[in-house]
């Protein structure tokens, strides 16, 4: 992650739909006076299961918007979006600082007793390269179960948070990650907290989840150098109509009062 130079009056956040807003809500705790701006990308997700050529437009789409808006620093609130295209995203955006979202692979093996754990993630992001260096540089010695969780994603932009359909979908990815044994699973994708009780559910309660969202609002607030604004501001736009980003909303502690906003990008 790089750092900043220059004073960002705007904190620009974008996810491929309300995953991200797990991001939103720990970055609106962490950082209560910064204006903070969050695009949701519903129109075209999930990213997890499109063309790698397809994420990468759609990104440079949203942060020419938000840089557009004044947006100095730029969170990239979704694994996927991350693996595939924060480094081209740099190169292409030098003056300004991207912050990504990565799979939890060094605290899950920093907090595994029997040295095995999963990450559970989107298939984009469970076959990319990215993920591979993680596992090999802070995962040495420890049993990594990569599992991707198609449709997972999918669901969860439809409002589907709970009840049997949800059951059934991770009944058989949660059996797996039971067969290997794992005590440590990581939530690999940012829309995955919002069905973290149906997971640990169907994993049982020895297990732990990790969930990045807490370190990445920690890194932004030491690249945010330009500290509170005058005016604490947050936004949130959806590119197309969204029935789950209106339900999860009121349940981020720190969003309960946005109203979302429609826009083309």
């Amino acid at each position: 992650m790089s750092t900043a130079t220059a004073s960002p009056s705007l904190i620009g956040v974008f996810d491929s739909g309300v995953g991200g807003l797990t991001v939103l809500d720990a970055l609106r705790r962490r950082l209560p006076q910064a204006r903070l701006v969050y695009v949701g990308d519903v129109a075209y997700a999930p990213y997890g299961e499109r063309d790698p050529s397809y994420v990468v437009q759609r990104c440079h789409r949203i942060v020419a918007h938000l840089a557009a808006l004044g947006a100095r620093v730029i969170v990239v609130a979704c694994n996927t979006a991350t693996v595939i295209t924060i480094e081209d995203l740099r190169r292409s955006w030098p003056d300004l600082c991207f912050v990504g979202v990565e799979p939890g692979v060094k605290p899950a093996a920093v907090r595994t007793a029997n040295r095995r754990i999963a990450v559970m993630a989107t298939p984009t992001t469970a076959a990319s390269a990215r993920l591979r260096h993680l596992i090999a540089e802070f995962a040495q010695g420890v049993h990594v179960q990569v599992q991707p969780c198609p449709g997972l994603v999918a669901l969860i932009e439809r409002g589907v948070l709970d009840g049997s359909t949800l059951q059934d979908t991770l009944a058989p990815l949660c059996a797996d990650l039971r067969t290997a044994g794992v005590d440590t699973v990581v939530l690999g994708c940012t829309h995955y907290p919002f069905v973290a009780e149906a997971i640990q559910a169907a994993l049982g309660s020895h297990v732990a989840l990790i969930d990045t969202a807490t370190a990445v609002a920690e890194r932004v607030a030491q690249v945010n150098c330009g500290g509170d604004a005058p005016a604490p501001q947050l936004r949130v736009i959806s590119t197309g109509h969204s029935t789950a980003m209106a339900l999860l909303l009121p349940r981020c502690r720190h969003l309960e009062q946005v109203e979302i906003e429609q826009a083309s990008i």
